[in-house]
């Protein structure tokens, strides 16, 4: 087997992976930052039963009205009820248009509509709650990986996830997408999944090691990761056929689940082998280099 030199190129890799992270900070200043849904900024939600199939272009026609930024989805299991969610506040004299036109387009009663509000108290309560959700994962994984293996390999694994995240974060940045509930649950899925690759990588270096006694950190990476390549790259294109179904047929709230978790597994396939490894071999390496000045 033809070992593919990796670790040669770590440094072209960490500089690649930069620019596009740097990208996403110049957008996220230029947009002000992300692009917050409802879920975190508070505003309204609409469910209707139309009493019929629709399509959702024949209700943004109505919803655009007062915001075409507005999330429109099937409710039920015959789609025949829709979920409006937008950010802006529908006071009465708005609510009574939208009642309006949707008897008009519809045929519904007004008991067939139902308003709520969804006040910025409860985003902010989500927000807090994501965060700590991220950040106790982020330290289980670091604990769990630095008991199993060793805390170099506990490290590179947390900095290939904060990886993967900021790629994410970049795409929604640059494409200005609203963030969701339902992004945060794509995160922590992420977070277990890339994980999941990256220890196949180490534990296929950790069993490498111990049929050796002396190896270099750099040829020891590209020899584990070469073997294992074909698994993860079939374990990656299995799943993001899987998805990616999910995400061009499936219906609005699928989608907003399907987005980041394509992109979340491409880019932790990618930072599996060409940001953990690489990570991991620099800290090999420099835990060598005292060592070897002292027998200097």
């Amino acid at each position: 087997m033809k070992i593919i030199p990796f670790m040669k190129y770590k440094y072209p890799l960490f500089a690649f992976s930069g620019i596009i992270i740097a990208i996403g900070l110049i957008f996220g200043m230029i947009h002000g930052g992300f692009n917050l849904g409802i879920d975190f900024t508070g505003g309204s939600q609409i469910w209707a039963n139309l009493g019929r199939t629709f399509e959702i272009t024949e209700v943004r026609a109505i919803t655009d009205k007062f915001d075409p930024g507005a999330t429109v989805t099937y409710a039920g299991t015959e789609k025949k009820e829709v979920i409006v969610k937008t950010i802006v506040q529908i006071d009465n004299v708005k609510r009574a248009e939208i009642i309006k036109d949707f008897k008009d387009k519809f045929n519904v009663e007004q008991t067939s509509i139902v308003f709520d509000q969804i006040g910025p108290t409860i985003g902010n309560e989500l927000r807090t709650q994501a965060v700590w959700a991220l950040l106790l994962a982020t330290l289980g994984i670091l604990l769990y990986v630095s008991f199993r293996f060793e805390w170099r390999f506990g490290v590179a694994g947390v900095l290939a996830l904060i990886h993967d995240l900021a790629i994410l974060v970049t795409v929604y940045l640059v494409l200005d997408i609203p963030v969701n509930s339902s992004f945060i649950a794509a995160v922590l899925t992420i977070v277990g999944y890339s994980i999941n690759d990256t220890i196949v990588i180490f534990d296929r270096i950790r069993e490498n090691v111990k049929n050796v006694r002396k190896y270099d950190p750099s040829e020891m990476a590209d020899e584990s990761i070469t073997q294992t390549l074909a698994r993860s790259i079939n374990t990656v294109l299995t799943v993001v056929i899987c998805v990616a179904s999910l995400y061009f047929f499936g219906v609005p709230a699928i989608k907003e689940f399907a987005l980041p978790l394509l992109i979340g597994i491409i880019s932790g396939c990618y930072s599996s082998i060409c940001i953990a490894s690489p990570i991991w071999v620099i800290l090999k390496d420099a835990a060598a280099r005292p060592k070897k000045a002292r027998v200097a």
